[in-house]
């Protein structure tokens, strides 16, 4: 099993991170939490997620061993694949998942696109004595510099990435930039994952 890559980050979105590790490109699928904790970095150690399906082999980074622990009890939860836990990573902090968990905070999982009721309500019963045993540890947030129209390309491409109809995923994105056009990339996918 493999714990964790070092090396140069190469290439970075939203979404993914590619890690050049002795002449190899590795291409890891990241969350918006990882992305804006390495974005500005150029060496980098990710941990990783092996995922092997039938058709498809995927590898996830992350910034923190938090952020892969509540990853992998995600995707322990039945209805929780891995796009959908990350798309709950990219939604919310570690931190604020936890919190949501441990005070049985049913609206604020539920506000996460791709999340029902009675999946939010399954995450909670089956990850709060979990999530209670397990070690706290805040990850720190990094935010961008000020917001220009790549960022705006930026978000559009992530939230296609992450499954979303790039004319409805564009349209949020506008909305959102009006209100504040000084948001950073990551605000700019937080605030429009909530409205998706």
């Amino acid at each position: 099993m493999h714990t964790y890559i070092k090396g140069e980050l190469v290439e970075i979105t939203p979404t993914q991170a590619v890690i050049e590790n002795n002449g190899i490109g590795y291409e890891l699928q990241i969350s918006l939490q990882t992305f804006t904790e390495i974005q500005s970095l150029r060496d980098v150690m990710l941990y990783i997620h092996h995922h092997l399906r039938e058709d498809v082999e995927l590898w996830y980074g992350f910034a923190s061993k938090d952020e892969r622990n509540i990853f992998r009890m995600l995707i322990e939860v039945n209805g929780i694949g891995p796009n959908t836990a990350r798309m709950m990573l990219s939604s919310m902090s570690s931190a604020e998942i936890r919190t949501a968990i441990l005070t049985g905070d049913v609206n604020r999982i539920k506000s996460i696109k791709g999340i029902g009721i009675k999946t939010a309500q399954r995450v909670i019963i089956d990850l709060k004595d979990k999530i209670a045993k397990s070690e706290d540890s805040t990850p720190t947030t990094i935010l961008l510099p000020d917001n220009n129209s790549t960022h705006l390309q930026e978000a559009l491409s992530a939230l296609v990435m992450l499954g979303f109809a790039k004319a409805a995923a564009d349209k949020v994105l506008k909305a959102v930039y009006k209100e504040n056009p000084q948001y950073s990339l990551e605000e700019l996918i937080k605030f429009s994952l909530k409205r998706l």
